[in-house]
């Protein structure tokens, strides 16, 4: 009796403590890393740098947009990495075509994704 006790005692542990090392994985690559000179600061830093490439670019399309013609006072232009989303609205059809195919142009853009649609003034 004793001898089945210890065994479901141990067979017990040793699921829990599975279940605790596979509970504690993430599918999200560790934030460790063997460089001590990187910190949360540092990493920090390359989030500020990333924010700040993004809203360079978007004010480069936004200024493209306007050298090209596109009314862009409802326009929001989206970055991330060096993909834009075109936002909003524009007075004319035709600005929705030319607004996309102008960002395009731009340099650093990868890729455009555009959901302008048409208002018209005073609405």
């Amino acid at each position: 009796m004793n001898a089945n006790k210890a065994l479901k005692l141990i067979g017990g542990a040793l699921i829990l403590a599975a279940s605790v090392n596979a509970w504690s994985q993430s599918s999200e690559p560790a934030a460790t890393s063997a460089d001590p000179g990187t910190s949360a600061a540092t990493q920090g830093t390359s989030k500020s740098a990333t924010k700040k490439a993004n809203r360079a670019l978007s004010k480069k399309v936004r200024q493209a947009l306007s050298k090209g013609g596109v009314d862009t006072a409802g326009v929001n232009v989206l970055v991330k990495g060096s993909a834009i989303s075109l936002a909003g609205h524009v007075p004319d059809a035709s600005q929705v075509e030319k607004a996309g195919s102008i960002a395009k142009g731009v340099s650093g853009v990868s890729s455009v994704k555009n959901a302008l649609t048409t208002k018209e003034a005073g609405r």
